[in-house]
């Protein structure tokens, strides 16, 4: 098997590991309102869940 030749840097590892931790957030926009909310959670603008009203939103 194959060895490396040299002992890899900590901040080449920790590079490598914080490359992956960037991502951007999922964002689906709403039928009734067209507001944008995280998938599989709760609208917090209007309350709604899968076309059901699961929370009571005072304006």
């Amino acid at each position: 098997m194959a060895n490396p030749k040299r002992k890899q840097s900590k901040r080449r590892s920790a590079n490598r590991r914080a490359a992956n931790a960037f991502k951007a957030p999922q964002i689906a926009k709403d039928p009734t309102d067209g507001s944008a909310f995280i998938p599989h959670r709760v609208n917090p603008k209007n309350g709604m869940y899968r076309g059901r009203q699961v929370l009571n939103i005072e304006a």
